[in-house]
């Protein structure tokens, strides 16, 4: 059955790999293995402003978008990093939704591979266009950066939507998750948590070209003691025509239990740009 899951969601992951993105809302996959060097688990919304989620109820039943960003620098300290994204939507009516938002980043510093991050997700929601709704996903990431060779998440909760305006969006979601992690150099655990995330999509202004995106994952382990992740987002854009955004993107992720010699927090700063339809 995982090599069936694994199969459908690496297929997904090749699909929207020319560059990346993800849909707001629904339930994210665990933040993608760390920001600037990756976090990872459950609901991951990578925030990919753009469209607020309420306008995202709308009667479009196939939404996709597609980001890259990155940084470079050469001279005394050589560095690249290149995150490519895609945002998958497709609302077949009312009542379902089925979202996946995988996600790949590179990243060398020296002439050494860092970072060669894998993430993807499979999300559904039931009742999507009401107050309240529910969630449900699998999720599976591979991480270079804090030596995961596979970590596989599913879970299930609700979602409810706080704001829900023209510029201003406002939702909150809560669901008890399972995880499995395969360390490459400490003992694989298996532990199930509770995750909250706090999701919203602002639009200042009346030209409603700029727009501030963000994301907080709070997700304790409540089968293991000390096991502690977070991660935050924060993505600023502005629209260059009705399909083109520019952005810079900032993130930072904790994760209590690593592999030894790696940092607990990871933080990342990129520029790039988005495609929508």
């Amino acid at each position: 059955m995982n090599r069936i899951i694994y199969f459908s969601l690496l297929i997904l992951g090749l699909y929207s790999q020319p560059s990346f993105a993800q849909v707001p809302d629904t339930l994210q996959t665990a933040p993608p293995t760390q920001p600037a060097t990756s976090t990872g688990d459950e609901e991951d919304e990578d925030p990919n402003y753009a469209v607020a989620e309420a306008d995202q109820d709308s009667s479009s039943h196939f939404y996709q978008k597609f980001t890259v960003d990155g940084t470079a620098s050469t001279g005394n300290v050589q560095r690249l990093l290149l995150q490519f994204s895609s945002a998958l939507d497709w609302k077949p009516n009312s009542k379902f939704k089925l979202s996946s938002s995988p996600s790949f980043v590179y990243g060398k510093q020296g002439g050494q591979l860092t970072e060669r991050e894998f993430n993807a997700d499979l999300r559904a929601s039931l009742w999507h266009q009401k107050v309240v709704y529910g969630l449900g996903f699998v999720a599976w990431e591979r991480s270079n950066l804090r030596h995961i060779n596979n970590r596989w998440s599913q879970g299930a909760g609700i979602g409810i939507k706080i704001i829900q305006k023209k510029r201003a969006y406002l939702s909150i979601t809560n669901l008890i998750l399972h995880e499995n992690t395969d360390f490459i150099e400490r003992t694989d655990i298996d532990v199930w948590r509770n995750s909250t995330r706090f999701f919203g999509e602002f639009s200042p202004g009346s030209s409603g070209r700029f727009t501030i995106n963000s994301v907080l994952f709070l997700q304790p382990a409540i089968s293991m003691r000390n096991n502690f992740r977070w991660s935050s987002t924060l993505v600023l854009a502005y629209r260059l025509n009705k399909n083109i955004s520019l952005r810079t993107k900032f993130e930072d992720a904790y994760e209590s239990y690593v592999v030894p010699g790696r940092q607990s927090n990871d933080f990342r700063w990129t520029f790039g740009l988005s495609i929508e339809n």
